[in-house]
């Protein structure tokens, strides 16, 4: 903690009033991160329906965020047991996601049994990719596309 308040130019009991103890302050900044992704589908993935590219906006956006903080990814899974969001952000970061599956849709970009669920276990890949530096996150999304392509003929 007297490292986050340093950090943040505060006290270190300025930390421990908003942030009683490491898991709160983690918990935090988790939510934080996820209210940021959020944030991001919102305003830039779901301004182009018509192009059906915001689903992948949001995945090399989240596998940026992934790759650039790997140790805020790490000390959430230690502390809370999981890097995935909970909750409320969960509800509404799934709202958005199956907005943006509606639009590729829509666009003839996304295979029309594409769920929200498939496109939380793309991210939970990608984030074991990048966790364990096993392959180019960036590949790993243009060939996760390639199978989530409208399927012609059979």
């Amino acid at each position: 903690m007297p490292e986050v308040a340093r950090a943040a130019g505060v006290g270190t009991g300025t930390v421990y009033r908003h942030f009683p103890t490491r898991q709160a302050l983690v918990e935090a900044a988790a939510e934080l991160r996820f209210a940021e992704i959020l944030q991001f589908a919102r305003t830039d993935c779901l301004r182009d329906p018509e192009s059906g590219q915001g689903l992948a906006r949001y995945l090399r956006h989240v596998g940026q965020i992934l790759a650039d903080d790997q140790g805020l990814s790490a000390s959430v899974a230690a502390t809370v047991g999981s890097s995935a969001p909970r909750g409320e952000i969960l509800a509404q970061l799934e709202l958005a996601v199956g907005e943006l599956i509606d639009q590729g849709r829509s666009a003839r970009t996304l295979r029309e049994d594409l769920a929200v669920s498939d496109v939380y276990m793309l991210v939970g890949a990608l984030s074991a990719i990048i966790r364990t530096g096993s392959g180019d996150w960036r590949r790993f999304i243009d060939l996760a596309f390639d199978g989530l392509r409208p399927r012609t003929g059979n």
